[in-house]
């Protein structure tokens, strides 16, 4: 949550700053600002409420020149959205700037103890706090006052300060959110996220808890807080910016949605070899996965739907028991996980706050923990005693569809693997589930093909429902229904709905229905049923009939040539090739996400960047 960028270098830093923060816009767009040195070596700013575009304007108005300067994109924790809330904040003689990602929990006190020692705060954040402490203990060092301030910080930060008496240089430092350095000739950078410098530069550091940073044109230090040096070589991006841009697609989730086949074409690539899986990164012994008696599977949103369908294919495959819990919920219920327990930790980022603090109470019971990761050098990955990547790429916008759809792949290709190790499979049955593993690529283009064209069914579907919805007395929700291991994708495609269109929309398994949900449906919910071929597809032929015998418009997800479910004469059916039941979520992800995407799409919602919501969790 939050984008920083902060540049050194001899180039036009507005420039590289505000197309940096165009970048990071996934990770706040409550409001925009940017400070930097002028000539004479005075810090100039300006902030805006709403998006970077808003801060653009301001500054083709009132424009700012310099070569050095940090710049902030805020999703609001601490004060509400305005223009004084704004990063940069200042010190009280305007001779400090910083910006900050996290939460400072103890501001309170210290802004308190601040105000007694006759400092006057101008904003209700957080951050403002830090600009005052460096303030308190400038004594000539920058680095030095920095060090000494975030000593007293309690709670997570990444930040970048400046100081008028010294405008050749920024200094940074990590706790808990993310900061990384890109290192350049005659420049250097600091940012959230890789996308906003690597236009720039490929070879990136990645800042690690209780380190302080120190940039200017030729240099980068790295010490702890003890002020020791650390010696620490970049590593090189292997993606280019294209992978961040829009391609041609009018915006990112759909361009995303559509890269899915080839992400999961490199995920057999790298991991399948002569009919062997392997994790080169994973870095447990297999004995330990072995003895594992039980395992516990914890994420946040989408990653917890990964998850939960991680459950149904563990158990199934590895005769393990396997609970999945919300990371949010896991540190504060006192679970019962030990040595004997295989901790799974799903997140895109690897920076998500709740599932770090769960990885981190996980291990202090001296569980193994695992992760599954799409960003090299994040906290999660390093933290972790394993690692598997999931090779997913960038991912800009805020609803994760191609992140969800890697997880999966992912979860599928450990089941095997510990199957495997654990010979609760057999070598035939596991290459069986390979050789069809590795058709859902084609089978995933296919599907997708049917909806390249603008004027697609689910587009179709979704305009009925716009009409509906606008006609109705009554606000129109869905319901999402299905069983067994396709359960978690109806709880993943109501949330993809309620993301971006901020309709109501609940998963729930089919079976549960006649236990409450059936006493919502009338003619008005539009009831989304996952009905491909399965050991429970009768059971749902049997629950689309009960909804609708009552009157509800049922959109039916089923395999095609499935005449059975075509004969009810449905309101809408979206079909999608024949799978084995154990790999059909990935498929049905698909129009799920698509029937977001459009509904969304027919109310000129900002899909890419759905309100209150940013890309990645870094806070509690």
């Amino acid at each position: 949550m939050c984008g920083i960028v902060g540049y050194v270098g001899r180039k036009d830093a507005v420039d590289i700053l505000t197309k940096g923060l165009k970048r990071l816009e996934y990770r706040g767009y409550d409001s925009a600002g940017i400070a930097v040195f002028n000539d004479a070596g005075e810090i100039l700013f300006r902030k805006k409420k709403g998006k970077v575009n808003e801060l653009t304007q301001v500054l083709e108005k009132e424009p700012l020149a310099g070569t050095i300067g940090i710049s902030h994109t805020r999703w609001s924790t601490h004060g509400v959205p305005n223009d004084v809330n704004a990063h940069p904040h200042l010190d009280c003689k305007s001779e400090i700037a910083v910006v900050h990602n996290g939460i400072i929990e103890n501001f309170q006190e210290l802004k308190d103890s601040l105000i007694i020692e006759g400092h006057n705060f101008a904003s209700d954040t957080d951050t403002e706090v830090i600009a005052h402490l460096v303030e308190k203990f400038y004594e000539g060092n920058l680095e030095e006052a920095v060090r000494k301030a975030v000593k007293e910080l309690r709670g997570s930060y990444a930040i970048c300060v400046m100081h008028k008496n010294e405008p050749d240089r920024i200094i940074g430092a990590r706790l808990d959110s993310p900061l990384i350095i890109g290192v350049g000739k005659d420049e250097n950078f600091l940012a959230s996220d890789i996308p906003a410098i690597l236009e720039y530069t490929r070879d990136i550091v990645y800042v690690k808890n209780g380190e302080i940073v120190n940039i200017d044109v030729e240099n980068v230090t790295v010490k702890n807080l003890d002020g020791a040096r650390i010696e620490k070589a970049p590593e090189r991006i292997e993606w280019d910016i294209g992978q961040a841009e829009k391609g041609g697609f009018s915006h990112f989730m759909l361009k995303e949605i559509f890269e899915q086949p080839e992400v999961i074409k490199k995920i057999i690539n790298t991991r399948i070899s002569d009919d062997s899986i392997h994790f080169d990164e994973l870095k447990i012994d297999e004995d330990e996965l072995v003895k594992a008696r039980n395992i516990a599977i914890v994420a946040c949103g989408t990653a917890y739907h990964a998850g939960l369908t991680g459950k149904y294919m563990l158990e199934e495959y590895t005769r393990t028991p396997v609970w999945a819990d919300t990371s949010s919920e896991f540190r504060y219920r006192d679970p019962i996980v030990n040595k004997d327990t295989l901790v799974i930790v799903i997140s895109q980022s690897g920076e998500t706050a709740d599932t770090l603090a769960a990885l981190r109470e996980a291990r202090k019971r001296n569980a193994k923990v695992l992760a599954i990761c799409n960003v090299l050098g994040s906290s999660i990955a390093r933290e972790s005693d394993g690692v598997i990547f999931t090779h997913a790429g960038p991912e800009i916008a805020v609803a994760s569809t191609k992140a969800y759809t890697a997880q999966l792949a992912t979860l599928y290709l450990f089941t095997l693997y510990m199957a495997k190790l654990k010979c609760s499979l057999s070598e035939e049955k596991i290459k069986e589930l390979l050789n069809e593993f590795k058709n859902i690529p084609s089978l995933l283009s296919e599907t997708l093909s049917r909806y390249e064209v603008e004027g697609n069914e689910i587009a179709h579907y979704a305009r009925d429902f716009k009409a509906y919805y606008e006609k109705s007395h009554t606000k129109s929700f869905f319901l999402y229904l299905a069983r067994n291991i396709n359960y978690p994708n109806a709880l993943e495609g109501a949330l993809k709905l309620k993301e971006i269109s901020y309709i109501s929309a609940e998963g729930y398994p089919a079976g549960e229905m006649k236990h409450g949900p059936i006493a919502l449906i009338d003619e008005n919910p539009w009831v989304i049923c996952i009905a491909t071929k399965s050991r429970t597809y009768e059971k749902m032929r049997s629950n689309i009939q009960e909804v609708k015998a009552r009157g509800g418009i049922v959109v039916a997800i089923i395999t095609t040539g499935d005449e059975s479910i075509k004969s009810l004469k449905l309101n809408y059916i979206i079909d999608i090739p024949e799978i084995h039941e154990f790999f059909s979520p990935i498929l049905i992800a698909i129009p799920l996400q698509l029937l977001a995407y459009y509904v969304a799409r027919e109310f000129g919602y900002d899909i890419d960047q759905p309100r209150n919501l940013a890309k990645s969790v870094t806070v509690e």
